[in-house]
């Protein structure tokens, strides 16, 4: 669990900034998005080969732009 110690006179705004970078940092709300719902295990394996599928094609773009 992230912890932000708010000092005397410092504004709220910064302490939260702090707090969403805390929790951004550890995928707390990643994992909650992620657990939001039951997938099936057919589901994570399609959309992990979508996944794969996507960065093979973005590298193989950036490699044929770079001229390799």
């Amino acid at each position: 669990m992230p912890n932000v110690k708010v000092r005397i006179g410092e504004p709220i705004d910064k302490a939260l900034r702090a707090l969403k970078k805390k929790v951004d940092k550890e995928g707390i709300m990643k994992s909650a998005k992620a657990h939001r719902f039951y997938d099936k295990p057919s589901i994570k394996k399609r959309a992990k080969s979508k996944a794969a599928k996507k960065r093979a094609k973005t590298a193989a773009r950036r490699t044929a732009r770079m001229g390799v």
